[in-house]
């Protein structure tokens, strides 16, 4: 389907999210300069900017880098696209996840411009686009009515959806609505077996419209802040939606940018990632077509999501090149930001035998910095025996790239946030510690657990049990206890089975004479790969919360 561009003005169109292959018929309409509003890493499968520069050099089209916020527009960002646009004669494309915050540039500009405000809402309503409540700065008389909801959950993700389905399972009576502008839903603990030639990624995507639970309001919109004080969430177009109660489930953001050069290279020259749903199978492929040379494997600094996930690519490539019978040829390293293997001491021994196996070389205090795809290699910074700060240069034919990650933009600069920009919350109750009618879970939240789906699936029963005793509704707060799994996949076939809580305290789901978690098992490789896709579709995301075991408080008195 080919991108729908809107034309606001004669030099002048706003349009959604591009893609690479959009250039060329963007090309063909004459448009030669493309702003883009959106910034990177504010969902899986969006390109990189700099993946849509690369492609625009070969059209003639300059790209200009604005990226705003949503619902957070100010004077300064309003001053930057005036600049962008009165310096160019040509014709204009600005595009952000849907082309709403670009528009509201566009129109705070002709605002300034002197343009009448009911002319700039007319041309944006005929677009399709309703800015009424983003003039609203300049117009308070165009103020519409405020849509008001018992709880409103924000990001419809693994928590949120588990969370909004946890409620409708114990009550139908409160009127909730889920807000996320995403027209897919990901199954991200599939990627890995995507990047392993296990998985399709087909497998691990299904449309949002079909997940949403039956009788929550489905607010397709993006959140631009919140504003606790009033009880209100701020979509981009600065519309207001009215909560009694709120729930913060964005998920978390992969911060491409934060590594030089990577943006640039990924899905060229060797350089991949399975935290990228479009370039796990890029991964596979690069490990079919490695017969020798160097393969390195990253981890950035804590926190990520499925902190086992960069050294599950390791395992899974070597284990196919050791079937392959080029194992010998491939010089393999794990460059880890971090000083241990595993933060769970108990599962270690195992994993170690994993890596002298592979013969794979582990680079502690390692933090990759820079990349140069073409030229093949990669720097880390790390620290020599004097204590200085160097940097490492290393050569590669491919590199599997975990990216730093933070929380969302519009969490980090809210009033939810902690001083690290997460969501701050009771890591018991997953109550916000300042806002008594708010609540968190998923990856963007600060409780000290791991950040993974099986972490959420034990969250969302706590906070809507916890919900619905603030509600009146029962009795008995829910205590989370910081359970998390990671299903290490050490070779195809088997899989160590972390599961444990807050300060390391082993949790396993399963007897030790059923699974032991300590050691590789076929067990726990059929659980990952045919039990855990049915368990998250059919189970987590429908209210039924199998392998579920919340930690009950004792009943209110």
């Amino acid at each position: 389907m080919s991108l729908q561009t809107i034309k606001i003005s004669d030099g002048f169109s706003v349009s959604a999210q591009i893609g690479v292959d959009d250039i060329e018929d963007l090309a063909d309409k004459g448009v030669r300069v493309i702003i883009c509003n959106r910034p990177d890493g504010e969902a899986n499968d969006q390109p990189n900017v700099s993946e849509i520069e690369a492609a625009a050099q070969e059209h003639n089209i300059q790209v200009i880098y604005q990226p705003v916020i949503p619902g957070q527009i100010s004077e300064d960002d309003i001053d930057q696209f005036l600049h962008h646009v009165e310096q160019s004669n040509q014709r204009i494309l600005a595009y952000c996840r849907t082309g709403t915050r670009s528009i509201t540039l566009w129109a705070r500009y002709q605002l300034r411009l002197g343009v009448p405000a009911v002319e700039i809402l007319s041309t944006a309503r005929d677009a399709g686009y309703d800015l009424r409540e983003a003039l609203q700065v300049a117009s308070p008389s165009l103020a519409t009515s405020v849509p008001h909801y018992d709880i409103v959950i924000v990001g419809a993700g693994a928590a949120g959806i588990a969370v909004a389905s946890s409620l409708m399972t114990r009550t139908q009576r409160l009127k909730i609505a889920i807000i996320d502008n995403a027209e897919v839903h990901y199954y991200q603990p599939g990627w890995t077996l995507v990047g392993a030639g296990v998985f399709n990624k087909a497998q691990t995507v299904k449309t949002m419209a079909s997940l949403i639970p039956a009788g929550i309001d489905w607010i397709k919109a993006a959140v631009g802040n919140f504003d606790p004080e009033n009880n209100r969430v701020l979509l981009e177009n600065a519309k207001p939606v009215s909560y009694e109660r709120l729930v913060v489930a964005p998920g978390i953001k992969l911060d491409w940018h934060g590594i030089d050069g990577l943006a640039e290279t990924l899905g060229h020259n060797g350089v991949t990632s399975n935290y990228r749903f479009d370039l796990a199978p890029y991964t596979w492929k690069l490990v079919q077509s490695l017969k020798s040379g160097t393969a390195l494997f990253t981890q950035p600094p804590m926190p990520i999501k499925c902190a086992g996930a960069p050294q599950k690519a390791l395992y899974l490539s070597a284990d196919h090149w050791k079937r392959s019978g080029v194992l010998d040829a491939i010089d393999i390293a794990f460059y880890n930001a971090g000083e241990v293997l595993f933060g769970v001491k108990d599962y270690v021994p195992a994993l170690m035998q994993y890596i002298q196996t592979y013969n794979a070389d582990l680079k502690f205090g390692h933090r990759l910095t820079r990349i140069d795809g073409p030229r093949k290699l990669a720097w880390f910074e790390t620290t020599n025996d004097a204590g200085q700060t160097v940097e490492v240069e290393r050569g590669f034919d491919m590199i599997h790239v975990c990216p730093p990650q933070c929380a969302p933009d519009f969490v980090r600069s809210s009033p939810l946030a902690d001083d690290a920009g997460w969501v701050d919350v009771d890591q018991n109750t997953l109550r916000h510690k300042t806002w008594s009618n708010i609540w968190g879970l998923g990856d963007a939240m600060n409780a000290p657990n791991a950040k993974t789906a099986a972490a959420a699936r034990m969250q969302a029963p706590i906070v809507a049990n916890n919900l619905l005793v603030d509600l009146g509704e029962i009795h008995g707060v829910a205590h989370y206890n910081g359970y998390g799994s990671c299903p290490l996949t050490v070779e195809r076939g088997k899989i160590v089975l972390a599961e444990f809580g807050y300060g390391g305290k082993l949790l396993p789901t399963f007897p030790r004479w059923i699974l032991n978690g300590k050691k590789p098992t076929r067990l726990a490789w059929l659980l990952k790969e045919k039990i855990l896709p049915p368990v998250y579709w059919q189970g987590m995301l429908r209210g039924r919360e199998w392998l579920v075991d919340p930690q009950d408080s004792k009943p209110d008195t």
